[in-house]
């Protein structure tokens, strides 16, 4: 469920499908199919994604910048005990 978030952040950087996909050589299909929950894109697209839109990949994925990977560790090991 990713797609939203890829789709807010390419419209919150003011950027067209078309663009996106020619700075990421790939086909606007793609691009459309990442926004839409078809599939998802490569961890190097993903970094490159985050670039373009000068967004973190936290912000793509959804994930708060506030829950870091040391409190979700925590949490994690605490359910587990």
């Amino acid at each position: 469920n990713y797609g939203k978030f890829f789709k807010q952040a390419r419209i919150g950087s003011k950027l067209t499908q078309q663009y996106v996909a020619d700075k990421l050589q790939i086909r606007q299909s793609n691009v459309s199919d990442w926004e839409n929950d078809v599939s998802r894109p490569e961890y190097e697209k993903l970094v490159e994604l985050a670039k373009l839109y000068q967004v973190s990949i936290y912000d793509l994925l959804g994930v708060p910048e506030e829950e870091d990977f040391d409190k979700r560790k925590k949490r994690n090991s605490a359910t587990n005990q």
